[in-house]
């Protein structure tokens, strides 16, 4: 059965080897973790200068670490030299320089080449020229997202502007003064499934009243299936009786100061592209940072940020994790199961969506789009 003869209800999906073949990811990794805005660490990790932590970008190692005056920076993770990794551990702190581990030759926190054996003797090496390679960072929401791209897309447009698009305007999210908050527990997933599946995942909730009780018991209109992030400025509303964003309903903290009485007990989900999920509620946020690392394999980090006295009183956030953790868990175990059937003779041309999937096909035609053509 071809797209052409499915009934109107229902609307194909990519084909099942977008989740299974090497080279679709490779594609990927080029077209769009290499070449868009990835958010790569939350700034308050690197409290001071030298501090620094490498993320995988693609198929690039990236260096993001604080220099002297306190700003972030960003560079490839290869010594210019002969090309060895320079930082190998995933965090770490510096004192004064970043050093190659293999011929020590060594980086001030800008990238400039500060030092190396014999150089004195080597007059005519710049030692600007070959410093580290550097990688396009912008900070927003409190994180450092980082661009590849020798011409990265605008910021404004591709990353602020999915907030916009579903939010309807800037300011909706930056009431919630993401970038001021503290960091109350960070919870990283190894998921074994393809990125997209989890993107979809995120995007729908015909799935909601299938596996997520604790979810719905909260948010009762997405039993029904539809989820809300396709309604411009819609939140999913509390249900009456729940007092907080909590796994059993009880009551969380006070709403966070500039959110708007319209925003109070309502949930906001926003997909950013490609690996970004941005959660809303009145006390908090949850932010999920996808590294995609195979095609069958994403690693998820998520962070639940509150209010800064709320965590440095050392105030109990379990109940408010909870929720949202079971709801990861719940997905990710979704993901998984369906992982291997995308390689089955039975999904070689692709599934179907329903209606209430159907703002996924957005989110296939343009992940075709960008990966040059159906062929892909």
């Amino acid at each position: 059965m071809t797209a052409t003869d499915l009934p109107p209800s229902l609307i194909a999906t990519l084909p099942g080897r977008f989740y299974t073949d090497p080279d679709v990811f490779r594609r990927e990794q080029e077209r769009l973790f290499e070449s868009m805005w990835f958010c790569a660490v939350r700034g308050s990790d690197l409290a001071g200068p030298g501090a620094f932590r490498t993320v995988q970008v693609g198929r690039e190692s990236v260096i993001v670490t604080r220099n002297r005056a306190g700003e972030l920076r960003a560079f490839l993770n290869v010594c210019r030299h002969r090309g060895a990794r320079l930082c190998t551990e995933e965090s770490g702190e510096v004192r004064r320089a970043l050093q190659c581990p293999y011929h020590a030759w060594t980086y001030d926190l800008d990238g400039k080449l500060i030092a190396a054996p014999n150089l004195v003797k080597m007059p005519d090496v710049d030692r600007t020229t070959y410093g580290l390679v550097t990688v396009q960072l912008r900070e927003w929401l409190g994180y450092a997202w980082v661009c590849l791209a020798d011409e990265a897309p605008s910021f404004e447009e591709t990353v602020i502007g999915a907030a916009v698009e579903r939010l309807g305007d800037t300011a909706s999210i930056e009431r919630y003064g993401t970038e001021d908050l503290a960091l109350g527990r960070r919870i990283t997933y190894d998921v074994k499934a393809n990125w997209k599946l989890i993107v979809e995942n995120f995007m729908e909730c015909y799935h909601c009243a299938t596996i997520h009780p604790e979810l719905t018991d909260v948010l009762p209109e997405f039993a029904e299936g539809y989820a809300a992030q396709y309604y411009v400025g819609h939140g999913a509303a509390f249900a009456e009786e729940v007092e907080g964003f909590t796994v059993d309903g009880s009551a969380g903290f006070a709403k966070l100061p500039e959110v708007a009485e319209e925003q109070d007990r309502r949930y906001y989900a926003i997909t950013v592209k490609p690996t970004v999920f941005i959660n809303l509620v009145p006390d908090h946020v949850i932010l999920h940072r996808m590294f995609p690392l195979a095609e069958d394999r994403t690693v998820v980090e998520c962070d639940w940020l509150y209010a800064p006295e709320v965590v440095e009183s050392g105030t109990d956030v379990s109940k408010s994790v909870e929720l949202f953790h079971r709801v990861n868990v719940q997905d990710f175990d979704a993901c998984e199961r369906t992982q291997p059937a995308m390689a089955s003779r039975a999904y070689r041309a692709g599934g179907v969506l329903v209606p209430a999937e159907h703002h996924i096909g957005i989110f296939h035609a343009w992940l075709t789009e960008r990966l040059g053509g159906t062929g892909a």
